[in-house]
C-alpha cells in the first residue's frame, strides 16, 4: 500500500493513502491507539493555544487528543459535540455537517448542560484534521448558539484548502492527492 510520510510534533508516521473517489485520494491520519503521537501533538498544540476556559471537539477521532490536552493543561473537563443524541442529553442544540470522510449529511449535537457551562467562556475548538472545514463550521455554530466565545481553533493537521486558512492553528499541512496518489497543488 502506498503511504505518505509526515513528521508531527517530532513523531514520524507513514500514513496509508486511501481512495476517496476516482479523482481524490487522502492520507489516512488516525490517532486512535497511537499514544506517542497523541501525547506529542497535545503538548505542541497547547503551546500554540490562546488562554481558554474550555476545550470542545467533535466526536470521534479528536477524543484522544482533547482528553490529552485537558489532562496536560490541568483541566478536569472538556466538551464533546456528539454525532447522535443520547438519553442523558437535555436541551440539545444541533447543526448539520458534511465531512470529506463520511458519506452523506450528518448532524452534530451539543448537550444543553454543556452549553450552559460554556456561556460567556473562552472556548478553543480542537480537531485532529481540518479539511473542508465543515465539521469545524458545525462546532462553531453550536458554540455560538451556546453563547461561548471562540478564542481559537486548533488541529493537528490542515488538509487541502484548510492549509491556507488564517483562522486556524495547526501543526503540519497535509496535502490531498489525485486519484493516482499524486499530491494536488
Amino acid at each position: 500500500m502506498a503511504t505518505y510520510g509526515i513528521d508531527v510534533a517530532g513523531v514520524h508516521r507513514e500514513l496509508p493513502l486511501c481512495k476517496a473517489s476516482d479523482t481524490l485520494t487522502i492520507a489516512a491520519f488516525v490517532i486512535f491507539g497511537d499514544v506517542e503521537l497523541t501525547v506529542a501533538a497535545a503538548s505542541a498544540l497547547l503551546k500554540k493555544a490562546p488562554e481558554f476556559d474550555y476545550l470542545v471537539a467533535p466526536e470521534a477521532k479528536a477524543i484522544p487528543l482533547i482528553y490529552e490536552m485537558a489532562r496536560q493543561s490541568g483541566r478536569n473537563d472538556y466538551f464533546l459535540v456528539r454525532k447522535a443524541k443520547k438519553l442523558y442529553m437535555n436541551g440539545v442544540f444541533e447543526s448539520d455537517v458534511r465531512s470529506i470522510t463520511t458519506a452523506g449529511e450528518q448532524k452534530l449535537y451539543m448537550d444543553g448542560a454543556d452549553a450552559a457551562r460554556m456561556r460567556g467562556k473562552r472556548i478553543v475548538i480542537v480537531d485532529d484534521v481540518i479539511s473542508t472545514g465543515e465539521s469545524l463550521r458545525a462546532v462553531e455554530e453550536l458554540v455560538r448558539q451556546a453563547g461561548g466565545n471562540i478564542v481559537g481553533k486548533l488541529a493537528i493537521l490542515a488538509e487541502g484548502d484548510a492549509i491556507g486558512r488564517e483562522d486556524i492553528t495547526y501543526l503540519e499541512p497535509l496535502p490531498l492527492f489525485d486519484g493516482n496518489g499524486v499530491p494536488l497543488g
